[in-house]
């Protein structure tokens, strides 16, 4: 049996880590996940899949990731059922449970950026056909008769 779920999208609210009774660590977000295709009118649409992850997952999340960033997660799909407070409805909710989560955006907003704008920087090396140029060659030549060495 195979049950393997990988998503990569926007976090829709920062992380918030809870403790169970026990006192695991857990949290549960909701994921946004465009889809690769787009309507009849040109509007791509999006998912909002819930993830929940637990232990040193759902520290790892609750630490470093909020609101908007972009995140990637592969793990198992999960059903549970429940029954609704408002209308005491039998309800099945599907939601990942994280196996690995991983960055996967630019870095963050909030650290300082590097100014490239020095024109010494953006100079490229002045390029160059001669051969001399290559006085360091760590290559060896082989006999077409021997074996190669892999």
């Amino acid at each position: 049996m195979l049950n393997s779920a990988i998503i990569m999208g926007r976090l829709v609210a920062d992380p918030e880590l809870r403790t169970t009774q026990n006192g695991v660590s857990v949290t549960s977000f909701a994921v946004a996940v465009q889809r690769n295709f787009a309507s009849a009118n040109g509007e791509k649409q999006t998912d909002f899949i819930n993830v929940v992850a637990w232990r040193n997952q759902a520290e790892f999340v609750t630490k470093y990731f909020k609101k908007g960033q972009m995140i990637a997660i592969r793990g198992s799909i999960q059903t549970r059922r429940y029954e609704d407070k408002a209308t005491g409805a039998k309800r099945t909710a599907f939601e990942i449970v994280a196996g690995e989560i991983s960055f996967c955006g630019g870095k963050s907003e909030n650290e300082p950026k590097t100014n490239y704008s020095n024109p010494e920087y953006n100079q490229a090396p002045p390029a160059s056909n001669n051969m001399d140029d290559f006085s360091n060659n760590d290559f060896a030549t082989l006999d077409e008769d021997e074996d190669l060495p892999f």
